[in-house]
């Protein structure tokens, strides 16, 4: 939830900066099933979660990784054979984008924490999301379905 916050009786001013914006922050869990960069070194990942159906779903793209994030991660990922739910996907730079971004396709087995802010749209967050860490303890069918599971985290 974003809100704005100001004084009782202050009204709106256009082109004045009256108010301050409160971001309220999350964290979830997420399974990367693609990558940009270099399967050694992804730049960014594509992370997903299984709809009640059994279809792993595009939820949310990444900021650039850390450095230690990327080489954590690289050491993990396998290139994703043929049978990859996204394989055949076309995906975009942004959300409302048409130009092309050069994905690698991996085995969705590593799931990762995430720094997410509320907005999402049809199920996915609308923001870049922040990798916070590599979840070693967590399988795929412990992360969230599709469309559920957030926990604040103080800002």
């Amino acid at each position: 939830m974003t809100g704005k916050l100001k004084g009782g009786a202050q009204r709106y001013l256009p082109g004045v900066r009256g108010w301050y914006k409160i971001r309220r922050r999350d964290t979830t869990e997420a399974i990367v099933g693609g990558i940009t960069g270099a399967l050694d070194r992804p730049r960014t990942a594509l992370l997903g979660r299984y709809d009640q159906g059994g279809t792993l779903r595009l939820v949310a793209r990444t900021m650039p990784l850390h450095p230690e994030v990327a080489r954590s991660l690289g050491e993990r990922l396998t290139a994703a054979g043929p049978a990859h739910p996204w394989a055949g996907v076309r995906f975009t730079t942004s959300w409302r984008s048409r130009t092309p971004l050069d994905v690698i396709l991996v085995e969705p087995d590593t799931v990762t924490e995430i720094d997410v802010d509320t907005a999402r749209d049809r199920g996915a967050w609308r923001h870049p999301v922040g990798v916070l860490r590599i979840r070693h303890d967590m399988r795929p069918g412990d992360v969230p379905a599709f469309d559920e599971g957030t926990t604040q985290t103080d800002d």
